[in-house]
């Protein structure tokens, strides 16, 4: 008879555990922003690019659309004026550099002007939820006419090189240079739309 009382007992105690262990949830992964930074980088024209460059910010990003969309342009304005600098250093070594190059040069240097100005106005962002949809979108309105007239200095840098022909090698390395330059512009400018469209639904 006490045999049975301690099965019984023992049964009903291991009963009262069951629950709690069964209903205990797994751990979930830790996420660092990475996958979220993968699924924003599918909207760009330069998924691989825009993902290989900005993954590396994944701790700082995290989830966060505004702070993706600004080191993305911070990020573009860090190369362009990388890219100033090797055609600063390229006028130093060319006593008589060609027109089309010095052309360049202040595109570029334009463009950074209006990188300059997207990230002040992203930096004074009033969202859309603390303040007006009205004030929001004029002001992601500057910021995408600031990074769309910076894609315009690019285009128009490489586009004066089209017809010229003496020297192809600095062409082709400045046309180069330029164009990765173009292709982050375009996706910081992918992801500042994608920003104000989240946050304008939201």
């Amino acid at each position: 008879m006490v045999t049975m009382m301690r099965h019984i007992l023992f049964i009903l105690l291991l009963s009262s555990l069951l629950p709690p262990i069964l209903t205990v949830d797994p751990p979930l992964p830790s996420s660092d922003g990475s996958d979220f930074i993968r699924k924003s980088c599918n909207t760009t024209l330069y998924p691989d690019l825009c993902f290989s460059t900005l993954s590396s910010f994944a701790n700082s990003i995290q989830n966060d659309s505004n702070r993706l969309a600004r080191v993305a342009i911070s990020f573009t304005l860090h190369n362009t004026l990388d890219l100033l600098s090797y055609l600063q250093n390229a006028y130093n070594r060319d006593h008589h550099p060609t027109p089309v190059l010095k052309d360049c040069f202040e595109n570029l240097k334009d463009a950074v002007d209006d990188m300059r100005g997207s990230m002040k106005q992203m930096k004074e962002l009033v969202s859309a939820s603390s303040g007006s949809v009205q004030s929001f979108r004029f002001q992601m309105s500057n910021v995408k006419t600031w990074l769309s007239a910076a894609l315009t200095d690019e285009y128009t840098c490489t586009d004066g090189f089209k017809d010229v022909h003496e020297d192809d090698s600095i062409r082709d390395d400045v046309c180069t240079r330029v164009d990765a330059v173009k292709k982050l512009t375009s996706n910081a400018l992918a992801l500042v739309n994608r920003y104000a469209d989240e946050a304008i639904i939201h």
